[in-house]
């Protein structure tokens, strides 16, 4: 068998409680040793309640012990990338949540500190991890190779958002603690505070169709936007790319729905892949897939299942973490790959801003 990775985390928030604790104390290869949290009262309950050996009152104190050599983190959204480097600094590989960080120069320094200490960094871009994803990857990359469909003419990406909680009865502790005080985040020099909250608040939807695109086209860094067309709260509209020769748009937006409006479709000349996105915190539920084949005579709607039919994409990247470790192989969502996102955001509110001037 496998080593076992001796494991902390950072942070009792909602994800901290909700999904990643409980995922990762489930996972057979992780030795979850430790626990840190501000609120001193709050951590001691989410301690008790999930049997972990250690607390720490902050980050910088769990990343002094020798013991652990992983941690995982989820916070705020500019704090968790600044907990991220000090953690790397301090020699611990990191699994973070997106965005890993929110400005390109933010997250060249959370990777710069990986680079000095040897530690490697992993971002929870879940979508990667989700089993209906990943057959349509597959298909993709067949078609490509086969080139029975012929080309690729398009790629879009509806994201129109919905419950995305979808009822998850995970128990959360609280306590009457204020939240802990956050410093300024690192707000670019291009940008106003009041545009910068527009900034994070599409930064942390549509990092993650952004990157999930890039995925299937295999585009790695070969992206570019074209055009950027917002509505004045900079998040309602149509982004235009250029992901190595390929179009692609992203279609953003929010909606008042019970289930979760999200789909993505690559295009041929002889038929579509698409797959549809179940609520994000729904567990055991895939993306769905579906494959139109107009080639020749024959014309045919397919509806494949995933091998792993009840798996959620949350619980497989905890489980991609580990593994990754423990067998030394590479990440399928990088920190060094997620310097692509982030640079992207800000090309599209250069743009936004440009447009709106």
């Amino acid at each position: 068998m496998a080593r076992a990775v001796n494991f902390g985390y950072v942070g009792c928030g909602f994800m901290a409680q909700k999904v990643h604790i409980p995922n990762f104390k489930s996972i057979a290869g992780c030795n979850f040793l430790a626990l840190a949290e501000l609120r001193t009262n709050l951590g001691r309950k989410v301690q008790e309640r999930f049997k972990i050996p250690k607390l720490y009152s902050s980050h910088l104190d769990l990343a002094e012990d020798d013991e652990i050599e992983a941690v995982g983190i989820s916070g705020g959204f500019h704090v968790q990338g600044d907990i991220a480097r000090d953690v790397l600094r301090a020699g611990k590989n990191v699994f973070v949540e997106k965005p890993m960080a929110v400005t390109l120069e933010q997250g060249e320094e959370i990777m710069n500190a990986a680079r000095k200490s040897g530690a490697r960094i992993m971002v929870g871009y879940m979508k990667r991890y989700d089993a209906g994803n990943l057959l349509m990857k597959d298909l993709i990359d067949e078609q490509r190779k086969s080139s029975e469909f012929g080309r690729i003419l398009y790629c879009r990406n509806h994201g129109f958002c919905g419950d995305w909680v979808s009822g998850l009865d995970t128990p959360m502790d609280s306590t009457d603690e204020p939240y802990p005080e956050q410093p300024p985040p690192p707000v670019p020099k291009w940008m106003s505070e009041d545009e910068y909250k527009k900034y994070v608040g599409y930064l942390q939807q549509y990092i993650h169709n952004i990157n999930l695109m890039r995925w299937f086209l295999d585009s790695s860094d070969r992206v570019k936007v074209r055009g950027v067309d917002l509505d004045e709260d900079g998040y309602t509209g149509i982004t235009v790319f250029d992901m190595d020769g390929i179009r692609a748009l992203l279609e953003s937006g929010g909606i008042t729905f019970y289930r979760w409006d999200e789909h993505t479709q690559v295009y041929f000349e002889h038929g579509w892949i698409k797959t549809w996105a179940p609520p994000l915190l729904m567990k055991n539920a895939t993306a769905e897939v579906e494959i139109y084949r107009g080639v020749g005579d024959r014309h045919e709607s397919l509806r494949p299942i995933p091998p792993e039919r009840w798996s959620w994409s949350y619980h497989k990247e905890a489980e991609h973490f580990i593994e990754s470790l423990t067998e030394g192989k590479e990440f399928r969502s990088p920190g060094k790959d997620a310097l692509i996102d982030i640079r992207l955001l800000e090309e599209i509110f250069r743009l936004h801003l440009k447009r709106a001037s």
